[in-house]
């Protein structure tokens, strides 16, 4: 078994932490879609949201693909 100094994560406390932000940019993203849809005075900060939005989900997309590998 590979030994880490107490700074260093290990495989689980990883995934854990990966997890956390996986639940916090799916919250991100729910906010920026529900805001963007309930702006109808302002189609530039409609537009920044939508785009918030995706940028969200790109990186949701890439932390489960990280976590997946983590776990194989």
């Amino acid at each position: 078994m590979k030994s880490h100094t107490d700074d260093e994560f290990d495989r689980d406390e990883l995934i854990a932490t990966l997890e956390q932000s996986l639940e916090k940019e799916n919250d991100l993203l729910r906010t920026y879609v529900i805001t963007s849809e309930r702006v109808h005075h302002n189609d530039n900060l409609k537009e920044r949201l939508v785009n918030f939005a995706e940028g969200n989900a790109k990186r949701t997309k890439q932390l489960i693909d990280e976590i997946e590998q983590l776990k194989q």
